[in-house]
């Protein structure tokens, strides 16, 4: 591939509804903040879904419920030489100094200059720390997640979503992207783990209940209220 870009998320429209403080992030909000700690004291939530589903929208949003929650970005740790094959190195520059209660310092990879910088972007240990990207539920970090949420917007969906976004100059960039995607997810699916579908409306979110119903995000967020009770 020989575009120097990836991909970036959508940019706020204007005109478009505050999500922020739509009821759904609100319930959700309270629902983290109720998790028991996963990574030493932090609740570590990770937000996966295919490229273009709107992870990062959602997640700002939602950081932005949880009053300023931090977000980690992992398209900061990925890399055109390694899409996906990064987490030896979160969880070294991340998830092992949350884990200690410890500020995390790690090296964000400049798109553009195809290169990381030095290890110096600080991620506190928060009571909440989010993570989105394509791969955030991947079983390896799956131990140290509190919840897991996935995007419910289909791939096909999601790419040409991504695509429009992009232009065509980076066409090729996303050719090798879905084939790279598709490769992962074959492997390590995050969806069937995930303990709430995520599905973003005009105005507003829907939460659904995820495959892993049984577990503690998917208990607080949707018993006895049903999905619609979410939006």
């Amino acid at each position: 591939m020989t575009d120097t870009r990836r991909p970036a998320p959508l940019p706020d429209r204007p005109g478009r509804p505050d999500h922020a403080n739509h009821p759904g992030l609100a319930r959700l909000a309270r629902a983290v903040r109720r998790l028991p700690p996963s990574c030493g004291p932090v609740r570590l939530v990770a937000v996966d879904g295919h490229a273009g589903s709107g992870k990062s929208t959602f997640t700002a949003r939602l950081a932005e419920a949880l009053d300023g929650a931090p977000v980690l970005r992992l398209d900061d740790i990925a890399s055109h030489a390694d899409l996906f094959d990064w987490t030896d190195r979160l969880l070294r520059q991340v998830v092992k100094p949350l884990s200690r209660g410890e500020t995390a310092h790690y090296a964000a990879y400049d798109w553009h200059a195809r290169r990381f910088g030095p290890a110096d972007r600080p991620l506190p240990a928060a009571p909440v720390v989010l993570m989105e990207g394509v791969g955030a539920g991947r079983r390896m970090l799956r131990p140290f997640l509190a919840g897991l949420l996935w995007m419910d917007l289909p791939r096909s969906a999601s790419w040409a979503r991504g695509r429009r976004r992009d232009g065509p100059a980076l066409s090729g960039f996303w050719d090798g992207w879905e084939a790279a995607e598709r490769r992962h997810f074959a492997e390590d699916p995050s969806r069937p783990f995930a303990q709430l579908l995520v599905r973003e409306l005009p105005v507003g979110y829907e939460l659904l209940a995820g495959p892993d119903e049984a577990a503690a995000l998917t208990q607080i967020v949707t018993q006895g209220e049903g999905p619609s009770a979410a939006r």
